[in-house]
C-alpha cells in the first residue's frame, strides 16, 4: 500500500488500472462472451489494448510500472476505453506522468482571511480542509455539530483520522460508510496529485494498520473530487437531520477545501442551528 516515505506509484497505477478494467464487462463494449472463461472479471489487458488502439506490450508495460514516456493522447485512448470520468482520467495521468512539484510543505495554514470569513457564516456550519483532509479553519457551529476541533491535536486533527478512528464518527454520521468512502475518495485524488508527500504516505499507512474498514473500502480504488452532496446526521442536542453541502476549491491554494453546509432559511433545522450556537458561545 504505502510506506512512511513515499507512495509506491507504479504498484498504485497498476491497481488503479486492474481496478477499472474489472469493472467493464466484455458485452459492455461488444466483445463476445460465449464459451469464454474467464478466471478475472473484466476485459483483459490485450483486450483493452485494442479498444485502445495502443499496442498489447506497450500498455502490459504501462500497467507494469515500465512504461515512463507515455504520451498524454495514448493516455486519454487508454481512459476512454476505460469510460473513465474526468476525475478519474487526471488521476491516470498524475499517477502516470506525475507533475514535479517540488518538496511538500511540512505546515499548511488557512490563506489569510479564511477565518474571518468563516466566522462570518454564521447558522450554518463551514470548515476548510487541506492536503491529507486536514481540518485548517472552522466557524463555531462546524465545532458544535461535528465535534471540537480545537481539542483534537494538531496532528491528529484530520478527516480520515476522525472519521477513521473516532469512535463518535460513527454516532455523528447515519450512513457512516458514504461518508467514509467521500473521505478515501479524497485521499486518493490527493495521493495522485501528490505521490512523494511522506507525511500522506504515512497517514494512509497508519490508516489501514489501524482501521480494517480503511483497508477494506481502499482496496475499492474509488477517486473523487466532490464539489457538492449531503449527509444524513443524528447530534445529541438537535436529534436526526439531514445536511446538504458545497464544497469550493480555494484558487489561490488548490489544495484547499472551503466546505459550506446548507441550512433551509426559516426551518427548523435553522432554528435548532441557532440555538447550538448560541449555546456553544456561552
Amino acid at each position: 500500500m504505502a510506506d512512511t516515505e513515499e507512495v509506491d506509484r507504479q504498484a498504485e497505477l497498476k491497481a488503479f488500472l486492474r481496478s477499472r478494467r474489472a469493472r467493464i464487462r466484455p458485452s459492455d463494449v461488444g466483445l463476445p462472451t460465449f464459451g469464454d472463461r474467464r478466471r478475472v472479471p473484466g476485459l483483459r489487458r490485450e483486450e483493452l489494448a485494442r479498444l485502445a488502439g495502443v499496442g498489447v506490450d506497450y500498455y502490459i508495460r504501462l500497467e507494469q510500472g515500465r512504461n515512463e514516456k507515455i504520451s498524454g493522447e495514448l493516455l486519454d485512448a487508454i481512459a476512454r476505453a476505460l469510460r473513465l470520468d474526468p476525475v478519474e482520467r487526471a488521476h491516470l495521468h498524475n499517477l502516470a506522468r506525475p507533475a514535479r512539484r517540488g518538496g511538500h510543505r511540512p505546515v499548511e495554514r488557512a490563506a489569510p482571511g479564511l477565518q474571518r470569513l468563516l466566522d462570518s457564516m454564521t447558522g450554518a456550519p463551514a470548515y476548510v480542509v487541506g492536503r491529507r483532509t486536514r481540518v485548517l479553519a472552522w466557524n463555531r457551529l462546524a465545532a458544535a455539530v461535528f465535534g471540537d476541533f480545537g481539542a483534537v491535536p494538531d496532528r491528529d486533527r484530520s478527516m480520515a483520522r476522525l472519521v477513521f478512528l473516532d469512535p463518535a464518527a460513527r454516532e455523528l454520521y447515519r450512513d457512516w460508510e458514504v461518508k467514509a468512502r467521500d473521505v478515501i475518495a479524497r485521499l486518493r485524488l490527493e495521493l495522485g496529485r501528490h505521490p512523494e508527500d511522506p507525511e500522506l504516505a504515512a497517514l494512509i499507512a497508519e490508516l489501514a494498520q489501524e482501521s480494517a474498514d480503511f483497508g477494506r473500502l481502499w482496496e475499492d480504488q474509488q477517486v473523487l473530487d466532490k464539489t457538492h452532496g449531503g449527509y444524513r446526521l443524528h447530534h445529541a442536542g438537535i436529534g436526526r437531520f439531514s445536511l446538504d453541502f458545497r464544497a469550493l476549491r480555494l484558487p489561490e491554494e488548490p489544495d484547499q477545501l472551503l466546505v459550506a453546509y446548507i441550512v433551509e432559511p426559516g426551518s427548523a433545522l435553522e432554528a435548532a442551528m441557532r440555538r447550538l450556537e448560541r449555546a456553544a458561545s456561552e
